[in-house]
């Protein structure tokens, strides 16, 4: 009986230890779409946004158009932190280029990959009626079509 009350606590023991690997890898991705979602102007200019689970328990995230990689690499670095110290969460794993980057957040691994990127400097220098900064810009002269004007058909 001994080695079955053995047997069972060293299962329990691993099983905790799978749960406690599966919850940090969710907590993960769920820190960085947060940060993600704190990017107005990512989540403005991308045309499409995926992610899944890769086969290494990583999570694969990928969007088109939009920021650069890198530039989403360091906007990741500068929001998901821990929250009492401030300590940075996120550290380059891999390459860091304008089209990929791999991460390793929290001891998970994330690989972003952007298809077709523009960059933030060229988004801003893009027309685009429907950017807020645009719709709300008031030093246009009176007599001008303004954008909001455009997005209400008026």
């Amino acid at each position: 009986m001994r080695g079955l009350r053995r047997g069972r606590a060293t299962i329990a023991t691993d099983e905790i230890q799978i749960q406690l690997a599966g919850a940090r890898r969710f907590e993960a991705l769920g820190r960085v779409m947060a940060a993600l979602a704190c990017d107005a102007e990512l989540m403005g200019t991308c045309s499409d946004l995926t992610w899944w689970r890769g086969a290494d328990h990583g999570w694969h995230i990928e969007w088109r158009e939009g920021l650069y990689a890198s530039e989403v690499a360091d906007t990741l670095a500068a929001h998901v932190r821990e929250p009492d110290h401030c300590v940075p969460l996120v550290a380059p794993a891999g390459p860091v280029t304008a089209g990929t980057a791999v991460l390793d957040v929290m001891g998970v691994r994330f690989v972003l990959r952007a298809v077709d990127p523009l960059g933030r400097a060229r988004l801003h220098t893009r027309p685009a009626p429907w950017r807020l900064a645009d719709a709300l810009d008031t030093t246009r002269p009176p007599a001008a079509r303004r954008p909001w004007e455009d997005l209400i058909g008026g």
